[in-house]
């Protein structure tokens, strides 16, 4: 990262290691580069540390050979939920999550405290509003999660939960109720 960024706390995502498994070190590196607070789960810190990544928050875990300078936070909970709790309770507006898998129920919730973008190995998961809208070339594939009547434009369902983008331009998703989550493959 340059030195002439000036970042504001708070002013990025933080980013929460889940279970960083084989995540891509290119896109770790993008989530890095304005170099947000950075949480992780206390079961993979000892990788994370390996990388020589500064963490700020250790989630769940213990003391020993920990940084300088790191808080570490205990829940009752597993670690993604006292996690994404802390970020709430501290204010912060959006958080990036890094995880083996997307679990609908684990999120499912949290989507009117924090904006979340939750990361893994080949697609991005995040909640919606009725009304979004986003231009995506012809081609770009949207899962969308759970059984909900829906309303689209510009897209075309090939399987169960899977649309696929007809041509270059907006495609927007309508329907009533909470958010929904849709997934893009990286």
């Amino acid at each position: 990262m340059s030195s002439h960024h000036i970042v504001k706390e708070k002013q990025e995502p933080a980013l929460y290691i889940d279970e960083l498994g084989n995540f891509n070190e290119e896109l770790l590196g993008q989530l890095l580069e304005w170099s947000p607070t950075l949480l992780v789960n206390g079961e993979n810190y000892d990788k994370i540390f390996s990388l020589g990544l500064k963490v700020d928050v250790l989630v769940n875990g213990t003391a020993e050979n920990v940084q300088e300078d790191t808080k570490i936070i205990q829940g009752p909970v597993d670690a993604l939920m006292v996690a994404i709790n802390y970020l709430y309770e501290e204010k912060y507006p959006a958080v990036n999550v890094i995880a083996r898998k997307f679990d609908l129920e684990k999120f499912a919730g949290f989507e009117d405290q924090i904006n979340l973008v939750i990361f893994t190995e080949k697609a991005k998961h995040y909640p919606i509003k009725s009304g979004f809208s986003v231009w995506k070339p012809a081609g770009s594939e949207f899962l969308i999660h759970g059984n909900r009547y829906l309303e689209v434009t510009n897209l075309m369902q090939t399987e169960e939960e899977i649309f696929v983008v007809v041509k270059d331009g907006f495609v927007e998703f309508t329907f009533s109720g909470q958010p929904i989550f849709i997934s893009e493959p990286i």
